[in-house]
């Protein structure tokens, strides 16, 4: 059975908007030698399935930065503080697609990517969704709402239209995919 790492210091590397770098010393419990691991912290987020009331998934399509690509995803974005994950949720489909919606349900969450972030993505789903205003875009934001016929989610999956790793968690969690 695995055993736990031991920490022996923590060292705040970067202090960034949306994240935080640290270096952690830690005891292999292998072999007992200490390395240093590198962690970036950063809040936890919320990404949300909308279903509108003629059965389509709203997303988003957006450049992402890290693989400088064009990727369809669900709309989502990070947790404020004090703020819980429903309203998190309520807010960013609102400032990012224009929607709102009714029935929200939680689908669970994932580690961001457990290798070296601390933070988690919770996944929500709301139905009857529909556009009541315009985007509200943050200045680093560009994005455009498509909606996608619930049919065709599976596939866009399979083939890889839809490889946002979040998207993909959140879509795979909810049965009426593989009804």
């Amino acid at each position: 059975m695995q055993k736990n790492w031991k920490r022996l210091k923590s060292e705040q590397v970067i202090k960034g908007k949306f994240y935080r770098v640290r270096h952690d010393y830690l005891v292999n419990p292998r072999n007992d030698k200490e390395v240093k691991v590198t962690i970036f912290d950063t809040d936890d987020a919320v990404n949300i399935i909308a279903l509108t009331k003629d059965e389509k998934i709203v997303m988003v399509e957006q450049y992402r930065f890290g693989t400088e690509t064009i990727i369809l995803e669900c709309p989502g974005g990070f947790i404020d503080e004090g703020e819980d994950q429903q309203t998190a949720a309520a807010r960013e489909l609102l400032e990012e697609t224009g929607y709102t919606g009714q029935s929200w349900q939680y689908l669970g969450s994932i580690p961001n990517n457990p290798a070296f972030m601390s933070a988690y993505i919770h996944h929500w789903l709301v139905e009857n969704a529909e556009r009541v205003e315009e985007q509200a875009l943050d200045e680093a934001e560009d994005m455009k709402v498509i909606e996608v016929p619930l049919e065709n989610i599976k596939s866009m999956i399979q083939n890889g239209t839809i490889n946002h790793p979040h998207a993909v968690s959140a879509l795979t969690r909810w049965e009426k995919i593989w009804q």
